[in-house]
């Protein structure tokens, strides 16, 4: 996935930006209906900024090191997310479609920085910054009655007492405000038509694409679950392990992350 473009979903799960303490950032942001606030980079491979840096891992998340860039606090959460896997289509400089072959447990490890003025500056602070299944389904009908819609997504946290804790709200896929072909076309309508600005968290994902390249593929992660009680109150500790996990209710099938929290 070095090679590969990757991008998030702001608010397509009902209450989760609220919880995340969020909702204010999209105060200038106008959006129809359910519809996502927007999307947001997290890596843009070969750009010469924070965000050219690769964050995936499957096994950690490093805590972000001393630098001027990251004072307060380090209030790390988990972000349960499905990662969508796609192929890319391009006309020129635009995206034309987005074709999903793969879906899995997607971790879109966040920093709560009051203040920040980009999503982005919340979401990559280097290597293991970000979690990804090793192993993903195969995937590319995502129609409402196919053969995702028996997935679930969930998530726990293993703390230091040693047990695991239900960390995000066990929720359908069916249950993203905008799923399937109904996401991908919003997907590919706001890569040609955010522009982002100064009043807002959102930046040019589109002309970020075409900068790095025209990639062939991307990782998108579609948007964070609501979380227990226990999740929107508690930040992640050094020894901390996170786990998300996807699901088949109709099988045994699963995509697993399990990423332990550790100092650089």
């Amino acid at each position: 996935m070095r090679n590969w473009f990757g991008f998030g979903v702001a608010g397509n799960f009902a209450g989760h930006l609220e919880q995340a303490g969020e909702a204010a950032d999209f105060v200038s942001v106008v959006s129809e209906g359910g519809a996502p606030k927007g999307i947001f980079p997290w890596y843009a491979p070969g750009h010469d900024s924070f965000l050219g840096q690769y964050p995936l891992s499957s096994e950690q998340i490093l805590l972000p090191p001393e630098s001027p860039d990251f004072t307060g606090p380090l209030n790390l959460q988990i972000e349960p997310e499905v990662g969508l896997a796609c192929r890319v289509k391009w006309n020129g400089d635009t995206v034309a479609s987005l074709e999903p072959f793969a879906l899995g447990a997607f971790n879109d490890c966040s920093i709560r920085r009051p203040g920040a003025a980009k999503i982005s500056h919340k979401k990559n602070w280097g290597p293991a910054s970000k979690g990804v299944a090793a192993q993903f389904f195969e995937i590319s009908d995502l129609t409402p009655d196919g053969p995702t819609a028996t997935l679930r997504l969930v998530c726990f946290l293993r703390g230091s007492d040693g047990h695991e804790h239900a960390y995000g709200v066990d929720s359908p896929l069916l249950g993203y405000s905008y799923y399937g072909e109904v996401l991908l076309d919003w997907v590919v309508e706001r890569l040609a038509n955010q522009k982002g600005s100064s009043d807002t968290p959102l930046e040019d994902v589109g002309a970020l694409m075409v900068a790095a390249g025209h990639p062939e593929h991307v990782l998108i992660g579609i948007g964070a679950t609501r979380y227990t009680e226990l999740g929107e109150s508690t930040y992640l500790q050094g020894g901390d392990q996170a786990v998300v996990r996807v699901y088949d209710t109709a099988s045994d099938a699963a995509s697993e992350l399990r990423q332990t929290v550790s100092p650089r």
